[in-house]
């Protein structure tokens, strides 16, 4: 077990997704393995080793490590060069392979689709679908690059053309911030023919930016995008070590309750824009992320068919925006049918958020706010890398520019002019050049007098000593800004993401709306359209029952069904369902209070109590009164008040008794009620009915 543990994480080598949208490629072919013949023959016919005898069948223990290494090889190969993004350039392999293979064939001009494919496949080592689809999945991000045809519809879910008629390039933001050859660490690809980069130098959280999805085995990521200006501002609040927070944003616009956000690590919920055109009309302008407007139909139709809702028709007129009509009946309204959408359809959906990525070759899961502190903590190394090489070549500029000049000059070349053999000449500069040592960058090579010795005459006699002044007192300049960029380079990669922000900011405007959204209580909106018909004559109920007495309840409503000896249940709403003699039969309330007058058969006497049923089993027998008495009167209304008349008898100086239930304390539903009167009571009266 150790073994495979290690396995899975130092994840060994590979490739990555066959992509399709939303959620690229999430499996993989199994790696190729040197299995032994087993068999026993030489490869010309079948063989059985119980048979031949040629050597023993492997042991079961041998069969099961072979395929423990290989089931780990391949979970290793899937997580880490498939469907994880890397931290570092938030890209998959093959998109990091597309966008490569993009600036490879970057000439300024739009680019088949299918050319840049068949480019791709000499990096990738999978179908070209799989990059084909990854491509029109980066494009449609609107951020690295630029769609020229159709590229399909994130709205309605229509796919891209074929790839032989739609076309691409690099967006100006993409060559800015994604390439830089120099500060690349390159590998050889699958087949050894060219050289691929590990991870591209990214200069902005591309993972944060355009977000992630991917399956891979036994674990799953999926990271949400965010707002290019909110993630740059933040790495600029990052930079000036101040506080800063960032909430995802789509393409799809809507509205989104982060309040259990987490980091990246909770969920959200997605709201769909819904206009009220009329009473009777509403307009869906903006759909949640991970819906089409195909698919939100479709719920929106189950849910109809389900009677959860009414409509009566629907009409989708999506385009570049998206425009679905809705259109109501009679006797049904837009703020209800508004909040049946948000419950019973995609007009509102959960996403759960889990930031796995690789970092360091193993897969970690990582909270937003620290993958965008690594991203920062990237982008002043790779600024600092960029000036460091920057001016090693402006200092290496400045020393040739100074050798030239005093190569000339001093007409040290004059000094060749005797020498017979190539050391006699090298060495013939070196001690011309020897007294101005003190005015070079660094001391003089062999190579750099060679490049001296490469100067021709036609340069020398035209050299122009003012404009080699100029160019070397400007090269001086220049390095004096970079040096000091390199000594204030916090302040210099914050000067770099606010002109990010200034040229390109504009064209990534927050689209989701930051809101609070209440969860909707579909007990509340659900429709009372199930007819339950109450025949106290035949002891019947039921939705298939006929009868003058009808319920109208809903599909999430309980019947409580009390009969004449007091026994009572609760009970879904049946189709047909004997229940006998019926004193009470209405919808489940725990909240509401019933006040009954209960006789002992034996005694005559009479009790009265006020009880709730708020605590049941479903389908489970109760009783509210004891053993041997009977119910004489049910009431659900507060404030009734009651005559109970007594027994005629001698010298009885009253003959009844009143009893006003709001006086009556409640108590448990199966509790023993309170005698009215120490006397037979023979009738009772209603003096007030109560509310």
């Amino acid at each position: 077990m150790e073994k495979e543990e290690q396995l899975l994480l130092d994840m060994s080598e590979s490739t990555e997704p066959e992509e399709s949208v939303p959620v690229e490629e999430d499996a993989a072919e199994f790696p190729p393995g040197d299995v032994e013949n087993d068999s026993g023959d030489d490869g010309d016919g079948g063989g059985d080793d119980s048979d031949d005898g040629d050597g023993p069948a492997p042991e079961p223990s041998a069969l099961r490590q072979m395929m423990s290494q290989y089931f780990m090889e391949y979970a290793s190969y899937v997580i880490k060069d498939r469907a994880i993004p890397d931290i570092n350039d938030g890209l998959k392999p093959v998109q990091r392979r597309i966008l490569f293979s993009l600036q490879e064939m970057d000439d300024g001009k739009f680019h088949k689709v299918a050319n840049v494919v068949g480019n791709t496949m000499k990096f990738h080592p999978h179908g070209d679908m799989s990059i084909c689809n990854a491509l029109v999945h980066i494009a449609n991000k609107e951020y690295f690059i630029e769609r020229q045809g159709n590229f399909g519809n994130i709205f309605t879910g229509d796919p891209a053309s074929a790839a032989r008629y739609i076309e691409c390039r690099l967006s100006a933001l993409a060559r800015e911030v994604l390439f830089n050859k120099e500060v690349t660490e390159f590998i050889d690809t699958y087949d050894g023919r060219n050289q691929e980069p590990v991870t591209v130098p990214a200069k902005i959280p591309v993972l944060l930016l355009q977000g992630a999805e991917g399956i891979a085995v036994g674990m799953s990521t999926r990271v949400l995008p965010h707002n290019f200006n909110e993630v740059l501002k933040a790495q600029i609040a990052i930079l000036r070590n101040r506080k800063f927070a960032i909430y995802p944003d789509f393409l799809h616009g809507g509205s989104m309750d982060i309040s259990e956000y987490e980091d990246g690590m909770g969920k959200i919920r997605l709201r769909a824009t819904i206009e009220t055109t009329s009473e009777k009309q509403l307009v869906i302008r903006e759909i949640p992320a991970t819906t089409t407007t195909e698919a939100l139909l479709g719920t929106i139709e189950d849910a109809v068919n389900k009677g959860k809702l009414k409509i009566s028709s629907i009409n989708d007129y999506t385009a570049e925006t998206v425009e679905i009509e809705i259109n109501l009946p009679r006797n049904v309204y837009a703020d209800r049918t508004i909040q049946a959408l948000y419950a019973y359809t995609d007009c509102q959906v959960s996403i759960s958020c889990n930031s796995l990525v690789i970092s360091d070759n193993r897969p970690v899961e990582i909270p937003v706010s620290e993958m965008l502190r690594h991203n920062t903590e990237q982008l002043v190394g790779t600024l600092t890398a960029e000036l460091q090489i920057d001016l090693a070549k402006l200092r290496d500029h400045y020393h040739d520019r100074s050798l030239v000049q005093i190569f000339i000059e001093n007409r040290i070349y004059k000094r060749i002019e005797k020498c017979e053999t190539f050391a006699a000449v090298m060495k013939a500069v070196h001690s011309g050049l020897k007294p101005h040592v003190k005015d070079f960058e660094r001391p003089v090579t062999d190579a750099d007098v060679e490049k001296l010795l490469q100067i021709p005459i036609r340069r020398i006699s035209l050299f122009d000593l003012n404009k080699n002044q100029e160019d070397l007192r400007k090269t001086l300049e220049t390095i004096a800004e970079v040096e000091h960029h390199l000594a204030n380079i916090v302040q210099y990669a914050i000067d770099y993401l606010k002109d990010l922000l200034k040229r390109y900011g504009g064209d990534y405007k927050r689209r989701t709306k930051i809101e609070n959204i209440e969860v909707v209580d579909i007990r509340a909106i659900a429709l009372s359209d199930i007819k339950v018909g109450i025949d106290k004559s035949s002891g019947y109920i039921g939705t298939a029952v006929k009868s003058d007495t009808v319920l109208n309840c809903t599909e999430f409503d309980r019947l409580v069904i009390m009969k004449s000896d007091g026994s009572y249940k609760v009970v879904p709403i049946p189709e047909k369902l004997y229940v006998g003699p019926i004193v009470h039969v209405d919808k489940s309330n725990k909240e509401l209070v019933f006040s009954m007058i209960y006789r002992e058969r034996k005694t005559r006497m009479c009790f009265a109590k006020r009880f709730r049923i708020d605590k049941y089993i479903m389908d489970r027998e109760y009783s509210s009164v004891p053993k041997g008495c009977k119910v004489e009167k049910l009431f659900e209304r507060q404030g009734v008040v009651l005559r109970c008349q007594f027994e005629p008898a001698p010298r009885q100086k009253k003959d009844y008794a009143d009893t006003e239930f709001d006086d009556i304390p409640i108590r448990a539903a199966t509790a023993k009620g309170l005698r009215i009167a120490p006397k037979k009571i023979i009738k009772i009266l209603q003096l007030k009915r109560g509310n």
